[in-house]
């Protein structure tokens, strides 16, 4: 028996990195799983994009798991392409019960010299396709009347000023309210809310090439809010999994409207 055993995932950006993750430890757990990924680049973000291959990887990981998943290339930019996705995999797989809204981008720069163009990209991936995740699923969970689980990747940027991605940290805060005012929706229909914050992990995001030479500019005076309390320099996506599958169950059914830090202690200083 499984935490999750009979429950439905929905993920975003699954096809790799912390999204697979999820996908895999939930359906560990018991879950069948949505996943959608794009699968492709986005306009100003310069790090390595999945690829279909990728998404196809995560789909025979689950399936290893002996879960069904229904996997599908769609960009969480796109309301009605994920919204179609979504009531795809909603329609074969019966029900829906948890949301990780987790797809997200990064570029890098001092504020003042971030493009226009730098900026929505982020925002638009980050915070708009975190808005049209929640809206995608959220009035089936409502019918459905047997609570739920939503939760939304933001950062350790989402609780503190970290510098040269003013677009990223703006739009981690900006789910931190969402998620807050979902929360307080959502409570009546015992649908809980929750942002997760991790300090680095070992994804493509980890090695942002532009964020480097920024910082090596100003190593003595802003190297340090980069730094983590505990000896880790960088998490595992199995690790932020983990905590997820914990907000996904029953076992967390009480914690609405948080902000979970998985950030080594960077945040207590």
């Amino acid at each position: 028996m499984g935490r999750l055993d009979g429950k439905v995932a929905f993920i975003t950006g699954a096809a790799r990195g912390q999204g697979r993750a999820h996908a895999v430890r939930l359906a560990s757990e018991g879950a069948d799983i949505i996943a959608v990924d794009l699968c492709a680049g986005v306009d100003t973000i310069k790090m390595k994009p999945a690829t279909p291959e990728d998404l196809q990887e995560t789909t025979r990981l689950v399936e290893k798991e002996g879960r069904r998943i229904v996997a599908q290339k769609v960009d969480v930019r796109d309301l009605d392409a994920l919204q179609a996705a979504f009531d795809s995999g909603l329609a074969e797989l019966g029900r829906i019960d948890i949301v990780v809204a987790n797809a997200a981008v990064m570029n890098a720069a001092w504020s003042w010299e971030m493009t226009p163009e730098q900026w929505k990209s982020v925002i638009d991936v980050n915070l708009t396709g975190v808005f049209n995740t929640t809206k995608a699923a959220i009035p089936a969970m409502i019918r459905q009347g047997q609570g739920g689980s939503i939760i939304i990747t933001s950062s350790t940027a989402g609780l503190y000023g970290q510098p040269f991605t003013a677009s990223y940290t703006a739009a981690k805060h900006g789910v931190v309210g969402l998620a807050r005012c979902l929360a307080n929706e959502l409570a009546e229909h015992s649908i809980r809310v929750n942002t997760i914050h991790p300090t680095g992990v070992r994804t493509e995001m980890f090695l942002e090439p532009d964020i480097f030479p920024l910082l090596e500019t100003r190593a003595e005076t802003l190297g340090p809010v980069f730094m983590n309390a505990l000896p880790v320099e960088v998490m595992e996506p199995e690790d932020i999994a983990a905590v997820v599958a914990f907000l996904a169950s029953d076992d967390s059914k009480y914690i609405t409207g948080d902000q979970i830090r998985i950030d080594c202690g960077k945040l207590n200083r």
